[in-house]
């Protein structure tokens, strides 16, 4: 029984470089997807806990990728690779989802995405020291003007909401850091499906333990409104962004490249305030994102 358990599932083909970087359009819409995810996480955290928002997201998201796998054939990862799924599947989800919806408990959704865009800057520092990719000068510049326009969306109004809220989202930063890097470990022998598939499908298991801290009675007070955003927290929120982003790192030979497109967020963040709740952007939105697109502009042609 020690056969190759990956036998009969379709392996990722070797193939020559993309002369147009498709990364970045995964890339992008994994950014479009993440950026919602605030607005509607504090929709939800209306009525659910923490705890119970965190199991029914991922509770969607892993009945949806256990059909999408099981459609598609996906089969099952080696054995020796399955610690490293655990590992995704806890910082990138079991533990991440908490701790994220910790700190969206506790900070406006604004605030609370332009702390999680330090996990690029994380990612650059754990990829250099796990796998030894080098960072030019100029991608530290890059990064360095990236975080002048999170400052400008930040203190322009010389207001900014820190509490502990601050401490519980950097530390999601620091999961998504991790999975990201633990992620471009394994889509280097999985597809982007498999990966974030057997990642997902895990945490949705290890999240059942929460069970104990949950209230039925949330369930009962949620409206169709809280329904309809909890949907698409798992659906796109969950497994359809990840899968984008699994495939963006993937196709991608570094992955500060990637990672780098996460400054976008708090400018779209707001846009989505906007779309979600008729929030009107304000001046530092579009000052904020001139510097921030400048900075990756820096970022990507000095790389």
């Amino acid at each position: 029984m020690t056969e190759n358990r990956n036998s009969g599932v379709p392996q990722k083909p070797a193939g020559k470089p993309h002369k147009f970087p498709v990364y970045y359009l995964y890339g992008l819409g994994t950014m479009l997807i993440w950026s919602s995810t605030f607005s509607f996480s504090k929709v939800s955290l209306e009525v659910f806990s923490v705890p119970m928002l965190s199991i029914l997201r991922f509770v969607f998201a892993g009945l949806f990728m256990l059909a999408f796998a099981c459609i598609k054939r996906i089969g099952l990862p080696d054995r020796r690779d399955i610690p490293w799924f655990l590992l995704a599947a806890a910082v990138g989800f079991s533990v991440y989802q908490p701790v994220f919806n910790k700190g969206m408990d506790m900070l406006t959704s604004a605030t609370a995405c332009i702390v999680i865009v330090t996990a690029p800057v994380i990612t650059g520092v754990f990829a250099r020291i796990l796998f030894g990719e080098r960072i030019r000068i100029g991608g530290w510049i890059g990064m360095t003007i990236c975080f002048a326009g999170i400052l400008i969306l930040m203190l322009w109004n010389g207001v900014l909401s820190i509490n502990v809220g601050i401490v519980w989202m950097f530390g999601a930063a620091c999961l998504l850091a991790a999975y990201t890097l633990t992620q471009r470990k394994l889509t280097r022998k999985y597809t982007a499906l498999q990966s974030t598939a057997y990642s997902i499908i895990i945490a949705a298991v290890m999240l059942l333990f929460l069970l104990p801290f949950t209230d039925p009675k949330e369930l009962a007070m949620a409206t169709p409104r809280h329904w309809l955003s909890t949907v698409y927290l798992g659906f796109f929120g969950s497994a359809i962004s990840y899968l984008c982003w699994s495939k963006a790192l993937s196709l991608t030979d570094k992955t500060a490249k990637i990672s780098n497109l996460q400054f976008l967020q708090p400018g779209l963040s707001m846009t989505w305030g906007f779309l979600i709740v008729m929030e009107v952007p304000t001046a530092e939105v579009f000052v904020g994102m001139f510097v921030i697109l400048l900075g990756m502009v820096i970022f990507t042609k000095m790389k």
